[in-house]
């Protein structure tokens, strides 16, 4: 439904604010395209990919653990035997 004026000042008013936020989402685009850039600068990409494998192992760690502690005990065993 069309909004009804009953002045230019309620326009002007109304203008002002479309061109308020407009300027709003104007400097967000720019924002988010200079983090962009930042973030596929190659020095940025490698600490990504770093922090990436860092939580992927760390969060598979325990997971590594039970599997490799029987075969390292198991490896222990067999050593002192002198097998």
């Amino acid at each position: 439904m069309a909004k009804k004026y009953s002045s230019y000042d309620q326009i002007n008013a109304d203008l002002e604010m479309i061109k308020l936020e407009r300027e709003i989402h104007l400097q967000h685009i720019l924002l988010n395209v200079e983090k962009t850039k930042e973030s596929i600068q190659p020095e940025n990409l490698f600490k990504e990919a770093l922090k990436s494998l860092q939580f992927k192992l760390s969060s598979s760690y325990g997971m590594i653990l039970q599997i490799a502690i029987p075969y390292f005990i198991n490896w222990l065993i067999h050593k002192k035997r002198g097998d």
